[in-house]
Formats: C-alpha cells, structure tokens, sequence
C-alpha cells in the first residue's frame, strides 16, 4: 500500500498545484506562476497514469464481480477476455509509474558545457573529433537548443584539436550525460593510399553549468593571463589582447577564452567554463563515494571509458556500455542521436529499478 499512498500524495500535491496557479496573486506573479507550472508539468505524466491505474483497477473489480453473479455463459467470456487485457494494461502501468516514481538527477534540466579533443590517430583523430562537433552541433538543432563556442582550436585537413561549447534548453544535461568518454572510429582515412583501416579516438566531457548557488569561486585563488588570439592569420589575428586564460590554483585547472573580440566576454565565457568544472569535480568526488558501493551499468562517471566504436564501412555504431549495435551511422552523424540516447536511458532506468527493489 506504500505504493498507493506515494501516488495519492503526489495526486494531492497536484491538484493543490492546479487551485494555486488558478487563484490571482500567483497568475499576476509570473516568476511564482513559471515554478508552479515547471512543478506541475513534471507531475502531469504520473498523475495521468496513476488516473488511469484506478479506472483500469475498478474496471478489474467489476468484471470480476460480473463473472462471478452472471449466469449467462456469452458475457462471462466476454468479461473474461476483458480481464486478461484490463490485467496486462494494469502491469504495464505499473512498471511506467516505478520509472516516473525513480529519482530525477537534479542536474537533468542543467545547460552544459561540452568538450571534444582529438586523441590518437593524428590528422584522422582531429578529422573524427570536428565530425564529433558537428553531429552534436546538428543534434542540438534539431533540439532547437541555443549554442554558443567557447573556445576552438582546429587542427590541420579542417580538423579540430580542441573544442569547448555550450549548449543551452531543455533537458540538456538528461539528453547528453552519458556521451562523456572516448569515441572510437574506424575508417579509411582520406590520406590512406592502400586502403586500409584505421583507429582513432576522441574524447568528449559533458558537464552541467554551475549556478552560483552550486560553486563558489575565490577570486584570491584565480592566475588571469591575457593574450592575443591566434588564429589563421591576417584578419583573423586579434591586434590588441583580448584572449583569456584562468588557472584555478588549488585544482590547477585551466580554462582559456578566445572566441569574442571582448576581453570582458572572453572572461565571462571563461568563467562559466570554469565553474562548471568545478561543480563537475565536485559531483564526481561524491559520485566516487556512491560508486565505492554501487555498480552501474552505464558508467557515466568514468571518463576513461571507451564507450562507443562508430565503424564507417560497416555504417555500424556500437555502445559498448549496454552493448548497443545500430547499423544507420550516416544518420547518425548527421546528429540524429535520438534512437542510441533514448536506448542507453531505458537501460539505465532498468538498472536503477533492479537496484530499487
């Protein structure tokens, strides 16, 4: 009956939600009204299914009953038939209700930073890692999620050595979380005159915006460096010194800004960079502490991962963290990545409800 009590009170909570967004001090306050309404939307599928597993319940108790006083043998298997199906609705229910019921991670609705780097494989890993760009870049579109660069350094042949961008709208964080780790890819690069083969890695690093509510930053602990942009010479080269660097000396991590012809734009873009590794430091020493005693399937924590091969001549994209194999790699690239990330939550979801029961 735990189960049933939770839903009431969620159904409850709702419902005192709906009277509050209609009483006229909240509609006239629209930043009560926006939170009353983000609350509302996120309990709308649950209370819609828990609504359903009564009607379906009740339904089941009638047949039920109707099999049990009717003595005309055409409506008893009419009911019959019935309850098998009203039964199968019922479980079907309950499992999409013990997935909504699961704890949200609190950083889904986040905004991120994303970092790609090419790794080995020379030319053909920076080739791979500006295709990485791009498929996130046209995932992001198709999203219609704002994106901004950071910070980019391409490589030769039109590849990239390094790119730090964020992406901004909804459900950023909970759509690209598990793409954190090295990428694989095996093809026939462009300067192979025999043919043959290759590997080559990327690596990619999603990691939620910090608010400043989730870090702070002692600027007593900050080295700025300025300097010129580089760049691909003449006019691209900046004249006058606009590009930041920031080293956090306690953690030495560094971050550097040189998109913006604004040294105060570089600096506030290097900041956010540097606050959201910050808070990714600090949610992965506490993830550490969990992990020391729960195992989980797709390793989201763990960085040094390979955790996806995306082989060209076979147009075959492999997850090797819930053993994944799709063969459409051209859509893929072209940043349809809904059917691989929808594939990797559910079974994500099927490990937390194993560990929950």
């Amino acid at each position: 009956m735990d189960f049933i009590n939770k839903l009431e009170a969620i159904k409850k909570k709702y419902d005192g939600i709906n009277e509050r967004l209609s009483e006229p001090e909240v509609y006239s306050n629209q930043e009560k009204y926006i939170k009353l309404s983000k609350d509302r939307s996120e309990l709308t599928e649950l209370v819609k299914n828990y609504d359903r597993y009564i009607e379906v319940t009740k339904n089941i108790e009638g047949n039920n009953e109707l099999i049990s006083s009717s003595d005309e043998p055409e409506i008893v298997e009419m009911a019959e038939m019935e309850l098998e199906e009203l039964k199968s609705e019922k479980e079907e229910i309950e499992e999409k209700i013990k997935v909504l019921l699961l704890p949200k991670d609190p950083n889904d609705d986040k905004n991120v930073i994303v970092e790609i780097r090419a790794g080995t494989g020379g030319d053909e890993a920076g080739l791979f890692a500006g295709d990485l760009l791009r498929m996130y870049t046209r995932f992001a579109e198709l999203k219609g999620w704002k994106q901004e660069m950071i910070d980019i350094n391409e490589s030769t042949m039109g590849g990239v050595k390094e790119a730090v961008f964020s992406l901004a709208g909804e459900n950023v964080y909970g759509d690209l979380k598990y793409e954190s780790g090295v990428h694989r890819v095996q093809r026939v690069p462009a300067t192979e005159a025999s043919g043959r083969v290759h590997t080559s890695a990327a690596s990619v690093v999603v990691i939620p915006e910090a608010e400043d509510v989730d870090v702070s930053v002692d600027q007593n602990d900050l080295r700025i460096d300025v300097y010129r942009s580089g760049g691909a010479g003449g006019q691209n080269v900046n004249k006058v010194e606009t590009a930041i660097r920031i080293t956090h000396i306690p953690t030495g991590i560094v971050v550097q800004c040189q998109d913006e012809r604004s040294q105060l734009k570089n600096r506030q873009k290097a900041m956010k960079v540097l606050k959201a590794r910050l808070y990714d430091l600090k949610m992965k020493e506490q993830t550490d502490e969990i992990s020391a005693t729960r195992k989980s399937m797709v390793k989201s924590g763990d960085r040094s991962d390979k955790i996806r091969t995306y082989n060209f001549p076979q147009n075959r994209v492999t997850d090797h963290r819930i053993g994944l194999t799709l063969y459409n790699l051209s859509n893929i690239m072209e940043g349809d990545l809904f059917e691989l990330i929808e594939k990797i939550k559910i079974a994500e979801r099927t490990e937390k409800l194993k560990e929950s029961v």
